[in-house]
């Protein structure tokens, strides 16, 4: 039994290219038919939490010597706020000050669109063209007592912010704000340990029945359109990079088409955001019977992401976790360090409201682990010419230990548990 995508495409980004797919030329299989939505129950984040979360940035201000720290459109400005506003376009600008309730700064034309979005407290101030921008960004921090700084800008902050505020205010002290921003970040609340707890949980459910739709001769853009399907009826958006065979070594895919043939490993990779928040799974199993060669680097990838998972432990530095999962595949005769054959990036990154953010596990990253902080974990073997290994689930640290947000994988002929 199967029914038809109506009315839709599915877009899917490679590396240099993006593939269209007319969902009406797509069959829905009855594993993803069947789904239904895992998303009843979710708890937003709540205002008292934000507000929280600013009283926190105030006081990292303090300790990093900050008056204030200024946010555009982004990640960190929805965190901190709850307002989503593509960076692309007309910039918003948020002013958090050490001291006073937050200003926003805004085109004049676009305020309309502003006053139901803004957290309480809080200030709107506009500019009636460009050339004013920065001056009204650089009076709003004067009036707040941040002028003469240092301020912090916001990692993802655009350019044409900076430069307008420095042009306008040439005598103020700008700074990176990371201390601020990723020391709020990087530990998690117990309501967003949840909201990721389930973004993950959705992952693996997606790809459970999209693996069950695999067959002979099917390409990987069909395979991604099913895992977007399945996404659809959990009820999130969602995507996957998908690689075969020998493409399958290539850590962020390849643009080469392919088509599934017996034999082959089978790569699926990414995530869904779920109230902002991501998930990023990967999972890597064989289409038909494995070779002893397969199962061999299978069983020893799977080795180096417990390795990982035991040395994440509260206290221990970033970098002793990715030397953990090294070890176990340096240790086999791969590597060593980033070559190849081996494992050729970093073993985990930081996970959020940005697939990757701070922190990371990667040598030379000597910040200690704290209760509170996920991660991916995720040891690649990649060997080019014949494939590649990766499993990865997502981890958060407890006061005992890490915690995988997902089960892990069982067996290379196994996927899920």
């Amino acid at each position: 039994m199967s029914s038809s995508i109506s009315r839709r495409s599915i877009l899917f980004a490679g590396i240099g290219a993006v593939s269209a797919i007319h969902a009406d030329s797509v069959r829905i299989p009855a594993s993803i038919a069947k789904l239904r939505k895992m998303t009843d129950g979710v708890q937003p984040i709540t205002q008292a939490e934000r507000d929280a979360r600013m009283e926190k940035a105030r006081k990292l201000m303090h300790e990093n010597g900050l008056r204030a720290i200024v946010c555009e459109g982004g990640s960190s400005m929805f965190y901190f706020t709850g307002v989503r506003w593509d960076p692309i376009g007309f910039p918003l600008v948020l002013i958090l000050p050490i001291d006073g309730k937050p200003v926003w700064v805004a085109d004049r034309q676009q305020a309309d669109r502003f006053h139901g979005l803004l957290a309480p407290h809080s200030e709107l101030r506009t500019w009636s063209d460009d050339s004013a921008r920065g001056k009204t960004v650089a009076q709003a921090l004067a009036d707040l007592s941040a002028g003469l700084g240092p301020i912090g800008m916001e990692e993802r902050a655009r350019f044409l912010v900076f430069d307008a505020i420095r042009k306008a205010a040439p005598q103020t002290q700008i700074a990176s704000a990371d201390p601020v921003t990723a020391g709020c970040r990087m530990i998690k609340s117990s309501a967003e340990i949840a909201l990721l707890q389930r973004a993950n949980m959705i992952t693996l459910a997606a790809y459970r029945a999209a693996f069950a739709t695999l067959t002979e001769g099917m390409t990987e853009v069909e395979l991604k359109a099913i895992i977007a399907a399945a996404y659809q009826a959990l009820g999130v958006e969602g995507s996957a990079s998908v690689m075969f065979g020998q493409y399958t070594a290539y850590p962020h895919g390849s643009v080469q088409p392919q088509k599934l043939r017996e034999g082959d490993l089978v790569l699926m990779d990414d995530g869904c955001s779920l109230e902002g928040y991501k998930s990023d799974v990967t999972r890597t199993a064989i289409f038909g019977k494995p070779t002893p060669r397969q199962r061999e680097v299978w069983s020893l990838e799977r080795k180096a992401q417990d390795a990982a998972l035991a040395a994440a432990q509260p206290g221990a530095t970033c970098e002793s976790v990715d030397a953990a999962a090294r070890k176990v595949i340096v240790d086999a005769g791969f590597g060593p360090g980033f070559r190849l054959p081996g494992l050729p990036h970093r073993t985990g990154h930081g996970i959020g409201l940005d697939i990757h953010e701070w922190t990371y596990l990667v040598p030379g990253n000597r910040t200690r682990i704290q209760p509170g902080m996920c991660f991916s974990d995720e040891p690649t073997i990649s060997i080019y010419g014949e494939f590649g290994v990766r499993l990865e689930d997502c981890m958060h640290i407890t006061e005992d230990g890490a915690r995988m947000f997902t089960p892990q994988s069982p067996a290379i002929d196994r996927p899920f548990a």
